[in-house]
């Protein structure tokens, strides 16, 4: 029986949807002690990677067992790890009599004794293997086993999460109440939100202590699963990047538009014009009011850079057919012009993004984007931007939710900008980015990310697609760069992480 491929990899697994993969995977005749047999086998493995031998761990492993499923893998891998040679000593939540069957069967193959449920000895542990609740936990932890958990985050011992670090929401990456700060987790099949919002993908080990193990579900299990989120990989938007064949030419790759302004962000807009340009736009044309017309067309070579001077002169530049996608935002200025001028760009069959100055200028008119005739239109607010663009609908819970409720409301693609950075489509596809590095947040790297996501909708991407692709790409080119970057170092990294 064929076995997941690293194809479906960037798919992600909500609480449900892991559950029905379960089930559907036992109803092609994958029983579930098999399934247990291997995720305990792969968490033992993977332990084994972090440790070394029995001689170089040098002490006990504690494994930590809870009353459902999770608890069952975890006697899974103290047989492993005690056939292995580690010595183990396995602590459960509940009476093995009270687990479920197929936890009940991996106890009872594991066969050695339960001790008492307590924190005692963590500090002398080699390792501890948090196995008490994984993706089915959907309130807070209480009691003793609350206790447990403030004993694991206080104690410098290792730990290993099995599935998802007990105490966090599956879909929301968020904290239910007492929750395990793992140094690194195994999940099974396939990621889950949390493994990649913030905090729980700090809360899982952050991003290179994440390991996601095959424990045998065929590729079958997967026809009647449709998920909306994904891990926001080239895996993802791959087949629609546009690469360019050897005959083409500079119209071929489109002639993408920035709206620029006056002082004193000048630079916002070079920033997006030249960022188009570095990822394939075939030509990028800046439209300058005449008071900074010479300062722009000085300071630009590769960008072609047009006068304008009111909304008429702007629109006339719009109106050549050659130009495919318009970007309004980055130093294009505050207040009713910007409006008037998404308005009348929206009314055309162009491409649109919109970011900085323009979402600013939108607040308390939102409800104008949804009535636009244009094509794709892409939204890019931080946080900040995101609550006073819509104040009814709230970050503190479920992020994912949130970005997907303004994506419909406007019937546009939310780029919601953070920590993990959420697009969010108005036909209900979400992708979780989480390789961007701390140091991208500094000024004029959002008119760079603007700048790629217009230039690849310039070249043909869907918005969906290609905000998600600017989105990687931009942490991309930030890891390249390093610390110390400045918005003006990633255009020239951008060439060097192009897939």
């Amino acid at each position: 029986m064929q076995a997941l491929t690293n194809r479906k990899q960037h798919v992600l697994l909500t609480a449900q949807k892991a559950q029905m993969l379960d089930q559907q995977a036992i109803s092609l005749g994958v029983s579930g002690s098999e399934l247990m047999n291997n995720a305990g086998r792969s968490v033992a493995e993977i332990l084994v990677d972090y440790i070394g031998t029995p001689l170089e761990a040098g002490g006990t492993i504690i494994i930590l067992c809870g009353p459902g499923n999770n608890g069952g893998d975890g006697f899974v891998v103290a047989r492993y790890l005690e056939d292995w040679g580690y010595i183990v000593s396995v602590r459960c939540s509940t009476q093995v009599k009270k687990l479920t069957d197929d936890s009940r069967s991996a106890a009872d193959a594991w066969g050695g004794s339960v001790e008492d449920f307590t924190g005692n000895g963590f500090g002398d542990a080699v390792a501890l293997v948090d196995c008490l609740f994984g993706t089915g936990l959907n309130k807070p932890i209480e009691g003793e086993i609350a206790k447990i958990i403030e004993e694991i985050n206080t104690s410098s011992t290792f730990t290993l999460s099995v599935d998802l670090p007990s105490g966090i929401g599956t879909d929301t990456g968020l904290p239910l109440g007492p929750c395990v700060k793992a140094d690194a987790t195994v999940t099974f099949s396939h990621k889950k939100p949390a493994h990649l919002i913030a905090p729980g993908r700090f809360l899982s080990g952050g991003s290179d202590n994440i390991h996601v193990a095959n424990i045998g579900i065929p590729t079958a299990a997967l026809v009647d699963l449709e998920s909306n989120i994904f891990d926001n990989i080239p895996a993802l938007w791959g087949q629609t990047f546009p690469f360019s064949g050897p005959q083409t030419h500079k119209y071929e790759r489109g002639h993408m538009l920035v709206l620029g302004g006056r002082e004193p962000t000048l630079g916002a807009s070079r920033l997006a014009s030249i960022a188009g340009l570095r990822i394939g736009a075939g030509l990028v044309t800046l439209a300058a009011p005449t008071e900074t017309y010479a300062v722009q067309a000085s300071a630009l070579m590769d960008v072609m850079v047009r006068r304008f001077d009111s909304s008429f002169g702007f629109m006339g530049i719009v109106n050549d057919p050659r130009i495919r996608a318009v970007l309004i935002g980055p130093g294009s200025g505050l207040g009713e012009k910007t409006v008037e001028l998404i308005q009348h760009v929206g009314a055309k069959d162009k491409k649109l993004v919109l970011d900085a100055d323009a979402l600013t200028s939108l607040v308390g008119r939102i409800d104008l984007i949804s009535k636009l005739k244009a094509g794709d239109i892409v939204l890019t607010p931080h946080e900040g931007e995101f609550t006073k663009l819509f104040p009814k609908i709230s970050l503190d819970g479920d992020r994912v939710e949130a970005a997907l409720e303004a994506a419909k409301a406007t019937r546009t693609t939310i780029v919601l900008k953070g920590v993990s950075t959420i697009v969010a489509s108005s036909d209900g596809r979400v992708s979780i980015a989480a390789n961007a590095p701390a140091w991208l947040s500094v000024g004029g790297t959002g008119d760079v990310l603007s700048g790629i996501i217009c230039g690849l909708m310039t070249q043909g991407m869907p918005a969906f697609e290609a905000a998600s692709a600017g989105v990687w790409l931009h942490g991309e080119a930030g890891m390249k760069v390093g610390r110390g970057l400045i918005a003006s170092d990633l255009l020239d990294a951008i060439p060097k992480i192009l897939p």
